[in-house]
């Protein structure tokens, strides 16, 4: 398993759910939009009022499901950070691409902010016989 299968598997999607843990450390999910990069970052956008954005500022671990439509899966871990304005820029761009509609919200919700993810761990399932499981450490 390579970088570059992980990109084209994941980049097929453009919603997934994620996972974070709030301050008691009892699990929440919510469904976003994202892109992914060739580098395997995921970028998404969110609003400072929302549980997620609360979690991840106290606990930046945070984790992912893609591929949940067949037998293949991908299993993410990683941790989110707010990008730099010149990373911010660039990831806007292609997220842009992707969700037109977020120009409209970054100009106009006043709280709208952004993370990007850096992996940490994947997994990649495919439970076709033979079933074949591979896995990624990013330390």
């Amino acid at each position: 398993m390579t970088k570059e299968f992980l990109y084209n598997f994941i980049n097929k999607y453009s919603l997934t759910v994620l996972g974070t843990t709030d301050k008691n450390n009892t699990a929440q999910t919510a469904l976003v939009g994202f892109i992914v990069t060739p580098d395997l970052k995921i970028f998404f956008d969110t609003v400072k009022t929302s549980r997620k954005f609360k979690n991840l500022a106290l606990k930046p671990s945070i984790s992912f499901v893609f591929g949940w439509d067949g037998e293949q899966t991908v299993q993410y871990e990683g941790i989110a950070r707010h990008p730099d304005k010149s990373e911010l820029d660039t990831l806007l761009q292609k997220y842009f691409e992707v969700f037109p509609d977020g120009k409209d919200r970054n100009v106009n919700w006043k709280d709208i902010t952004y993370f990007v993810v850096d992996p940490k761990w994947v997994r990649h399932s495919d439970f076709k016989e033979p079933v074949k499981i591979e896995e990624i450490n990013f330390d």
